[in-house]
Parts: C-alpha cells; sequence; structure tokens
C-alpha cells in the first residue's frame, strides 16, 4: 500500500514502475535503535513510529546523539514518500558510526523512498497552438537547471543544427548572416562538439573522437559571436609541445572542430516534442509535449540542487560506517557547464578548467609552470558523494533522473561498497571512484580496498556522451565483479590515468595503484555514440609486476559500434594480465594494444609487460612471447554460442540481484532519437547510417525510419541494422540538396526523429569500383579463421578514393565502402562482411572478422571491398593451414 506521503503525481509514477520488486528487495532486519522519518514527519516529534520526524538532517543529529552508547547499528527508517531537501543532505565525521556499529539510512520494508533535490512544475497553459508550445512559471527558488523529466522520462534542451554558417576567430566565430543575432537570450545557447567516427556526410569534431565537450556563447553582436571564457581557449588553445607536433596534454587535439555539431538552448528552436527551454531571464519554462503526455496532469520535475547527499570527511578525520540500503536518489542537475568553464571535456568527464587550463593545467614539466601532477584534470563531480569515506555502504540503492555524475566515492575512499544499485538515466558518468590528482599519496590517502559488486548501469552519459559506467583513478585492491553494463554512449568501464606521456618516449605518471581486479563483468550495446573506446579501458601502469598489476578476467563484451577495442589497454598500460574473457562483435578489435616501456629508465626497446592468455575472441593473434608481452592459448570463436557456457553464464549480475535490471523509473516511452546521421548521395539514390538509439525508453528497439526530406522513406529492423549499419533510398531527385533524418521504434511507438543530416545533393556521376584492400591477413584456428584488413589505397587513375563524399575526379564519385567479400579456395566459398566496422573503416585502421565451417588443410583467401559500383580488385592471403 502506498502511505498518504505520496503526492499524487508520484503515484501515478509508482504505479508505473515495478517498484514492488524495489520494496521487496530493500527489506531489511530491525534494529534496537531506530529513528522514524516521514514526509509527514514533525521535527519535533520523538523519532518514533507513531511520531516520526520530517527532515533527514535532523535525523542524522538525532542518531548523532544515540551513537556513543548505541549497542547495534542505529538505524534511521525512512517510510514511503519523496523527501525533497532544499539544501544537501551532509555526514560529517561526527556522525559516523562508532564501536564497530554503522548509522544506516534505510526504507522501511516495503516502502519506496525517492531522496529529491528537485522541484515539481504545474500551471502549464498552452501558449502557441501551432506549434504545440506549453509554458509554466518556474518555480519558485529554481534560477536554473538543466534538466527536466516528465513522469520520469528525461526532456532535452532544444536543440538543432546551425542555421547559419560559420568562421572561426580568436574570441569565436563570424556568422555568415544575422540569424542568430535575432534570436533571443543569446548568451544562453551553448555549442556542442560530437566526436565518433567520420563517417559520409558527418564529420567528427570535438576535443578528440572519445569526446563531446560544449562552451557556451557569451554574446553576438550582428554576426560577430564571442564564445564564453575560459572554456573558449581551453578548447581551442591547449598548448603544444615545444617542437609543435602534439599538444602537451597528449590526449588530443588542440582545437576543436570549426563548426559546432549543434547549438542547444535556444527558445527559436522549439517545435520538437520532448524538447524544452527555460527562459530564465523571463522565469518561464517552455516545453513541446510528446505524444500521450498530458501536462495538466503529468509529474513534471525540474532538478534545483547539485549534491543531495555528500559525506564529507578529511584525512585525519574520515567519516566511516555509513549505509544507505533501498533509496532512490533522484533530480540533481550539475550547473558548471552553464558557467565560464562549460565542458572542455578531456576524456571520461574529465575536463579542463580555470583561467590557466589550456596553458598549464596538469601539464607538469612538459611546459613552462605546468601544474603537476601530469593529468590532473578537474573531475566531474556527482550529485551523491563521500570524500575521505571509510566502511561506507550503499545497498540495493538507485541512482536516477540525475545531471551529473551519479555517485562518486573519492579520496581516501577505503573499504567502501556500492553493491546491488542500479545507475540509470545519469547525465555524466555513473560511478566515480578516486581521483587522478593524488597518484603517490600515502596510504591514509589513497583509495583502496573497495567493492562495486553486482549493479546495473544503463543509459549513463544520457547528455555528457563522454560519460563512461564507472570510471576508476588512481586506486589499490579495487575489486570490481558481476556488474551489467548496457545502453553506454561511450566505454564501459575505465581504469587507470597518466599513461599518455609514452607517446613522447617519457614514462607515464607514476602512481601507487596496483591489485584491482574487473572480472565477470557483462558489457553489451556499447560505444552507440563515441569512439575510440571499449568495454574495459584501461591506462597508465597499474603494480610492480604482473602479479601484483591489474587482472582483467572472464568479463563478456560484445556488441560494440564505435571504433576502438574490446579491452583497450591504452598508452602506459603496463603489469595487465587480460585472460579467460569473452569479446565478440567489438569494433574494431578485441584487444589492444602494446605501447614501448619507457618506465624505470627504459629505452622503449620492449614493451610494457602484459599478458593475454585463454581468450575467447574473433582476433585471432597467434600465440607470441616477445617484448615482455605474452598472448597465449586464446581461441577463435563465430558466436558468443562458441564460448564456454559457464563464462558466458557467470558474468554480470548474479542471480539474487538480477531482479534489479526488471526495475522501471519511469513511465514506458519510445526510444529518445537516434544521433549522427550522416548520409551518401549519388545518381538519384542516398545510403543513409546514424548511431543507434541509447535510451531505449524501457524496450528494445524494434526497428528504424528514415526519411528524406523530399518524403522518401526506408525502414530497417533493429537485427538488420546491427548486420548492415545503413539502410538505401532510391528515386531520389538528382542536382537538389536533401537531408535525412531517423527514429526509432518500440513497443510503445516511433520516437521523435533525429537531428537532420547535413545536407548532400544526389548528382548524376559514374562511380569507380573500389581499388584492392590494403595489408590483408589471415590468422587460422580450429576449422576457423580470423580475416584481417585495411581499407582500399589509391588507384593512379581515382585520386578521389580518399577524399569525401561530394569530391570528383576526371568525373567520378567517390562511392562508401559498404562490404568486404571473402572467397576462399579450394571450394569458392563466398562469405560477406557487412556492419560498422567496414564502413566506419578509414586511414591505416584494421579490423577483421571471422570465416567458420572449414575443415583441414590450406587454402587461398581473396579479399575485395564492394560499394555500390560493385566488387573491387582482389587482395590475396596465403596459403594458410587451417587446423
Amino acid at each position: 500500500m502506498l502511505s498518504s506521503a505520496l503526492s499524487p503525481s508520484l503515484d501515478r509514477i509508482h504505479k508505473i514502475s515495478v517498484a514492488t520488486a524495489f520494496v521487496i528487495l530493500c527489506t531489511v532486519s530491525s534494529a534496537t535503535a531506530q529513528i522514524y522519518v516521514s514526509p509527514n514527519g514533525n521535527d519535533g516529534g520523538s523519532g518514533t513510529f507513531s511520531k516520526p520526524l520530517l527532515t533527514l538532517q535532523q535525523a542524522v543529529h538525532r542518531a548523532e546523539l544515540r551513537m556513543p552508547t548505541a549497542t547495534n547499528d542505529v538505524r534511521i527508517e525512512l517510510e514511503t514518500g519523496v523527501y525533497r531537501l532544499s539544501q544537501p543532505l551532509i555526514v560529517r565525521q561526527e556522525d559516523s558510526g562508532t564501536n564497530g556499529h554503522n548509522l544506516v539510512f534505510a526504507a522501511v520494508p516495503g516502502s519506496r523512498v525517492v531522496i529529491s533535490g528537485g522541484v515539481r512544475v504545474t500551471g502549464w497553459k498552452r501558449t502557441n497552438a501551432a506549434r504545440n508550445v506549453w509554458s509554466a512559471p518556474a518555480p519558485a527558488g529554481v534560477k536554473d537547471s538543466r534538466q527536466m523529466y516528465i513522469d520520469g522520462v528525461r526532456a532535452t534542451r532544444t536543440r538543432g543544427r546551425l542555421p547559419t554558417a560559420l568562421t572561426m576567430t580568436d574570441t569565436g566565430y563570424t556568422a555568415a548572416d544575422m540569424t542568430l543575432a535575432k534570436w533571443r537570450n543569446g548568451s544562453t545557447m551553448e555549442f556542442v562538439y560530437t566526436g565518433g567516427n567520420p563517417v559520409w556526410s558527418e564529420p567528427s569534431v570535438g576535443l578528440g573522437s572519445w569526446t563531446e565537450p560544449r562552451c557556451p556563447v557569451a554574446a553576438i553582436d550582428g554576426t560577430k559571436i564571442t564564445m564564453a571564457e575560459p572554456c573558449w581557449t581551453n578548447s581551442t588553445q591547449r598548448a603544444m609541445l615545444p617542437n609543435g607536433a602534439r599538444t602537451a596534454n597528449l590526449v588530443g587535439p588542440k582545437s576543436v572542430g570549426k563548426q559546432p555539431t549543434y547549438v542547444e538552448n535556444a527558445f527559436e528552436l522549439l517545435g520538437t516534442p520532448g524538447q524544452f527551454y527555460f527562459d530564465r531571464a523571463e522565469g518561464q519554462i517552455y516545453y513541446v509535449p510528446r505524444r500521450n503526455e498530458d501536462l495538466t496532469r503529468a509529474d513534471v520535475e525540474m532538478p534545483a540542487l547539485e549534491t543531495l547527499v555528500e559525506l564529507r570527511g578529511t584525512a585525519e578525520k574520515p567519516v566511516r560506517n555509513i549505509v544507505f540500503q533501498g533509496i532512490q536518489f533522484s533530480y540533481a542537475t550539475w550547473l558548471g557547464p552553464d558557467g565560464p568553464d562549460g565542458f572542455s571535456e578531456i576524456q571520461a568527464g574529465y575536463q579542463v578548467t580555470g583561467a590557466e587550463g589550456a596553458a598549464k593545467q596538469g601539464l607538469c614539466t612538459l611546459v613552462p609552470g605546468g601544474t603537476c601532477p601530469y593529468g590532473a584534470w578537474t573531475k566531474e563531480p556527482a550529485n551523491v558523494r563521500a570524500s575521505y569515506a571509510h566502511e561506507v555502504q550503499f545497498r540495493r540503492d538507485a541512482f536516477v533522473h540525475l545531471g551529473a555524475a551519479g555517485l562518486d566515492l573519492g579520496e581516501g575512499a577505503q573499504r567502501d561498497a556500492a553493491v546491488g544499485c542500479v545507475f540509470e538515466d545519469i547525465s555524466g558518468n555513473g560511478l566515480e571512484l578516486a581521483g587522478v590528482n593524488a597518484p603517490l599519496a600515502p596510504d591514509a590517502e589513497f583509495a583502496s580496498d573497495n567493492r562495486i559488486e553486482n549493479n546495473l548501469f544503463r543509459n549513463v552519459g544520457a547528455e555528457y556522451r563522454g560519460g563512461v559506467g564507472i570510471v576508476i583513478g588512481y586506486a589499490r585492491r579495487t575489486y570490481v565483479a558481476h556488474n551489467e553494463l548496457e545502453q553506454m554512449p561511450y566505454a564501459a568501464m575505465s581504469i587507470g590515468w597518466g599513461g599518455w606521456p609514452d607517446k613522447i618516449q617519457m614514462a607515464g605518471q607514476a602512481n601507487r595503484s596496483m591489485g584491482n581486479v574487473i572480472e565477470k563483468n557483462l558489457a553489451h550495446n556499447l560505444m552507440l555514440v563515441l569512439s575510440d573506446g571499449g568495454g574495459i579501458y584501461t591506462q597508465g601502469r597499474t603494480g610492480e609486476t604482473l602479479k601484483s598489476g591489474e587482472r582483467l578476467s572472464k568479463n563478456v563484451i560484445y556488441d560494440q559500434y564505435g571504433s576502438g577495442h574490446g579491452i583497450y589497454t591504452d598508452n602506459g598500460s603496463s603489469m595487465i594480465t587480460v585472460s579467460g574473457n569473452v569479446m565478440f562483435h567489438t569494433d574494431m578489435d578485441n584487444w589492444g594494444s602494446r605501447h614501448k616501456d619507457w618506465y624505470d629508465d627504459a629505452k622503449g626497446e620492449d614493451y610494457d609487460p602484459l599478458a593475454i592468455e585463454g581468450n575467447w575472441w574473433q582476433q585471432g593473434d597467434a600465440d607470441s612471447s616477445k617484448q615482455n608481452v605474452i598472448v597465449e592459448g586464446n581461441r577463435l570463436i563465430a558466436s558468443l554460442d562458441a564460448a564456454p557456457k559457464e563464462v558466458i553464464g557467470a558474468a554480470g549480475l548474479e542471480p539474487e540481484y538480477r531482479q534489479i535490471a526488471a526495475l522501471k523509473f519511469a513511465r514506458p516511452a519510445a526510444p529518445e532519437p537516434p544521433s549522427r546521421v550522416a548520409a551518401w548521395v549519388g545518381n538519384g539514390m542516398a545510403y543513409v547510417t546514424w548511431c543507434p538509439t541509447v535510451n531505449v525508453g524501457g524496450s528494445p528497439v524494434e526497428s528504424y525510419v528514415v526519411r528524406a526530406s523530399n518524403g522518401a522513406e526506408a525502414r530497417i529492423s533493429n537485427e538488420n541494422f546491427w548486420k548492415l549499419t545503413y539502410v538505401e533510398l532510391r528515386g531520389l531527385p538528382v542536382g537538389a540538396p536533401i537531408t535525412f533524418t531517423v527514429s526509432a521504434v518500440n513497443k510503445e511507438g516511433e520516437g521523435v526523429a533525429s537531428l537532420p543530416s547535413m545536407p548532400v545533393t544526389p548528382r548524376d556521376a559514374p562511380m569507380l569500383v573500389p581499388a584492392a584492400p590494403q595489408h590483408v591477413s589471415v590468422l587460422p584456428g580450429d576449422g576457423i579463421a580470423s580475416v584481417h584488413f585495411q581499407s582500399p589505397g589509391m588507384e593512379p587513375d581515382s585520386k578521389s578514393q580518399n577524399r569525401d563524399s561530394e569530391s570528383h575526379n576526371a568525373g567520378h564519385a567517390r562511392a562508401p565502402i559498404l562490404a568486404y567479400t571473402v572467397t576462399i579456395q579450394p571450394g569458392g566459398k563466398k562469405v560477406v562482411f557487412t556492419g560498422r566496422n567496414v564502413v566506419a573503416l578509414e586511414g591505416t585502421h584494421t579490423t577483421f572478422n571471422v570465416v567458420d565451417g572449414l575443415t583441414v588443410g590450406d587454402y587461398m583467401f581473396e579479399v575485395r571491398a564492394v560499394n555500390p559500383a560493385g566488387e573491387g580488385a582482389a587482395t590475396t592471403a596465403g596459403p594458410v593451414h587451417v587446423r
């Protein structure tokens, strides 16, 4: 039964969620020292079941008085309801558990408890019937927020492609016309720069393909656009090494791409269902409802607080023995990207900030006056955070509808645990552990002996697409196991830091990390927007020896969309054992890669020590043991079913935690739009590709609908999209610009359309078949072979092969590679490779796929690229002996 403390609006959300399962999971045993709190309570009460308190802070004060004489845990029991905070709940060292007992915040058995930093938005009226725009006054005390939720479904700020061309300047841009100057509140707009794979008409901008930085507009005067500082300088003028060869931070380019991917937060862009605009100057919120949304009845929540809960200890006086159990943390924002620093991303939510950020922050000895240690950039904050927290536990909690990272167990975290929690619909990172600013901290201040187990991460990075499910900095003896991570726009897990100096033949940042274990996790449907990441991304030195270093074992990683590696041992990765993992359908490698060893005065003659052993994959690398890297006993597979059932079955949530995967925290909805729609056009036809939907709305995507601006339409099932990654449209007019949008469909219906592709113009031009693929090799296994290849080179008579889709050479149009065929001799068996790793393959990158069903013998393999003009010339590899 729902308590009368629940508002009618929350009552509706409760009914559409599987909260019953949630409260069953949260049942706890009774304890002797109990303090009851209720949204209907009174802080003057006794704190008993019949006279509960009203506020959590008062309950903490009462608990502090009881703790010194407690003979058991002191429990703050929260009755069903929403606890709307007007200020963060602060827990200090003096509030800690003592004598081995805990201070426990727990939902009363059978209750659903939400700690909220949100305020309801009411008084909605339709103010523009033609565009179906509704408005409401901003709630009292809410001056700004970057998020809004309707019955738990996230709305997005208005966004659209730039309405005019921009030319980059030292202070911002010069616009081709006055369009933007006529828009209201120009200084509240934000330019967004998305990375990811460059494909066809869609470039990769940002500060590396793994990032999606954003900078606010400071002012617009006529055609002059001035960007906010220091965000603009930090995003366009990153310090270079003295030789000018690369940035001194060693992480990505000097500047964002010249053209933003889109502009966000403009009133003039209102009109797309599910998008809102907060006019801070007039105190009004504007919104266009989605299908089936009734704003006169819906629960509309706008986050107001930036911090919900903070456990605030120090190195000398850590906060300790605190437990949160069965609690939902929701509706908090983060306003940092609105400010002058913007969001100048480095990687995994870390940013360059401050007036001297680009010139000095974290650059240490690589530039004059650089701040140390190397790589100490600014961490993305979390809406629930703890510093110097010992023996703190989060058990079966839910971190949902949040506007920063979800949970941060920061510096000095020791023997903490997050177990059985849900991290979903979070703007940035899911769970952050440790930091990167004190790599040589003493034991008392180092993050150590923490556990992250049996948690579910879904739709993390909902706003800041570089968000990662689990982000770990410098840490010791961390145990990460049985987590499930899905629907991720970028990497699933990231651990380690500071290894980039190996790019310039220097040792990575010295640190005290060691003994971290990541095992039996399940990561799938990842890298859906950005690229150059993986299921498990690791960096820097992880121990003194392989035995004391990092161990990645029995993880299962599959269905990775953007290019990268399933398990990614990036710069400076040293002392890591990768064993017994299953990696399937990852784009473009299963594992990569080796890096020259410059630690401890090494001269780069060998690689950083790694052991890659006993994995199941499609990569097929032959056994070897040289230059400190062991590759041994790995087995080729052609499907997930070919991997051992016991490994597949043991990965992800353990049986007693699998119920959390069914929990719902919003009403069922159609999927959010796909992104990064790209097109290639020929004579009256087009190929269209895109990045798949991240937030599926509570049920799987069934299909995608592609629409051209002239009314042409095509559909593709989700299964076939993952196989091909594109659709074909014909009958398009030649010589007229055209754009394409894509929408996703689930059992709730068709979602809102994506932003349009950049305009492209079908033309009548002959196409050349592709040149031969480069660097083809075949690695055999038992009845199976892994075929590796690079994209075709340039033919002497067709130098347009490596130019963009609009270029011509002698009247020929460059056509995209859509597939590769492999013909096996003897026998003439022909196999076709398709997918995102084929469409996005470029430059010197290598990709691969497998051919199975072979018998023992010697084979030749002919590999050809395929484009709309047909199959190209072959590159032959072999003979290869298949066992």
